[in-house]
């Protein structure tokens, strides 16, 4: 069977590779006795391996057991899993079976399993090798025929160096391993997911479902999600829940997301006052660079007042006349007539005249109109213009537009709607 017959059987939503190979190496293994280990971060979905292990093996119509290996205390852990005797512990009034001999001919799922105490490893791994275990409190060895498929959100390796788990059961659990992509990895598939989510919230609670702006889209896939799948699912019920406009932009979005974990979008960590400071912080490199262009200007212009070329500083020239500051287009400087070898185009940009029968510009009553340069500008008119430079640099990607201009992208939103922006 393909692995999207499988995904439709188990309710699998996504389309990404790394998903449909974990459903195909589980499928294919699934006919053999060897052991598997799913590894993920939690939260990602590791439950659906292990049935569908299960469900293509041969052990099908033997019993399906899931136990939490970390819900369960360290000081009963043994029992619950290979039962005990009449009287091996206070409160113990009756033999009992324990998980491997209930799932005898079957499988069993252990979830979490690095969260097993030392002394419990070691009964798990003669299990493993042997098939064989003995009830707390007898002394009596018992067999076992059971499929054992496990998984954990833990590092390994990190678990083996600090003596937290033993290296030979590591590698016997992990026969075979299977691989669970994190929802960041997964882009092209939250937008699936969450229209998956609200679909089933919408009957579930008798209401229209959500919809995504484009702009909200876009936060969704670049979230990080740190609790994958079920973080979605919750933030999804939630906004289902709460409001009360079906149509969800991305400032509605935001505010069901911790602001720790917006790395991806990106977005600074801050509170309201900072982001505050951040608006604050554009318009002082606004008026600094105007500034800095303006003492350029003036320089220039003076110089070709003194006589002096301006051909020392080439580059100073050709910065302020081939391709001028966009925070000052459009500003008057000095006069635009035929006798002035230096003008100002309108929209086109700028143009530099050059006559070779002119010389050096001559200090006349012109001059001090070109020095009286206008420099009441407007904020919000060079504001507009940065973010427009932003923008046009990374081809409207709003993510690395808001990253270099040192706001947070929510900001940024926020500004491209007030400055009609495209």
């Amino acid at each position: 069977m393909d692995a999207l017959s499988i995904k439709r059987r188990f309710g699998i939503i996504g389309t990404s590779h790394a998903l449909d190979r974990a459903v195909t190496v589980a499928s294919q293994v699934a006919p053999t006795d060897l052991s598997v280990l799913v590894l993920g971060e939690s939260g990602v979905g590791k439950e659906v391996m292990p049935r569908v292990v299960h469900h293509f093996s041969k052990r099908k119509h033997g019993p399906f057991i899931a136990v939490n290996c970390g819900a369960i205390p360290e000081g009963t852990i043994d029992s619950e899993l290979f039962g005990h005797e009449k009287g091996a512990f206070t409160g113990a009034t009756e033999s009992r079976k324990g998980y491997f001999e209930e799932a005898n001919g079957g499988t069993i799922f252990l979830d979490e399993v690095a969260e097993l105490p030392l002394t419990t490893q070691v009964r798990l791994l003669r299990v493993l090798e042997t098939g064989e275990f003995i009830r707390v409190g007898s002394s009596k060895v018992q067999k076992t025929d059971v499929r054992v498929v496990a998984a954990t959100n833990v590092d390994f390796s990190s678990a083996i160096q600090r003596g937290r788990f033993r290296e030979d059961l590591y590698y016997r659990l992990s026969q075979v391993p299977i691989e669970m992509p994190p929802l960041r990895a997964r882009a092209s598939d939250i937008h699936l997911l969450f229209r998956k989510f609200t679909t089933d919230f919408s009957e579930q609670y008798q209401m229209p479902p959500l919809s995504l702006s484009p702009d909200a889209v876009e936060v969704l896939e670049n979230y990080p999600w740190p609790g994958n799948i079920r973080q979605l699912k919750n933030t999804t019920e939630q906004m289902s829940i709460l409001e009360i406009e079906r149509r969800i932009d991305s400032d509605t979005l935001l505010s069901y997301l911790p602001e720790s974990h917006r790395s991806r979008l990106p977005i600074r960590e801050a509170v309201d006052s900072e982001s505050t400071m951040n608006e604050r912080e554009i318009l002082y490199k606004v008026l600094f660079d105007m500034r800095r262009e303006m003492q350029d200007l003036k320089q220039v212009v003076h110089d070709l007042m003194q006589g002096t070329s301006h051909q020392s500083d080439p580059d100073l020239a050709r910065r302020l006349f081939e391709q001028p500051p966009a925070s000052l287009k459009g500003l008057p400087v000095g006069r635009n007539d035929e006798s002035d070898p230096v003008s100002v185009a309108d929209a086109g940009g700028w143009v530099r005249q050059e006559d070779p029968s002119i010389g050096p510009m001559k200090a006349t009553n012109d001059a001090e109109e070109v020095e009286e340069i206008e420099e009441v500008l407007s904020l919000q008119d060079s504001e507009k213009e940065l973010i427009r430079r932003a923008l046009a640099k990374h081809r409207n990607r709003r993510k690395y537009a808001a990253l270099e201009l040192g706001i947070s992208e929510r900001t940024l939103y926020r500004k491209i709607k007030e400055y009609g922006l495209k």
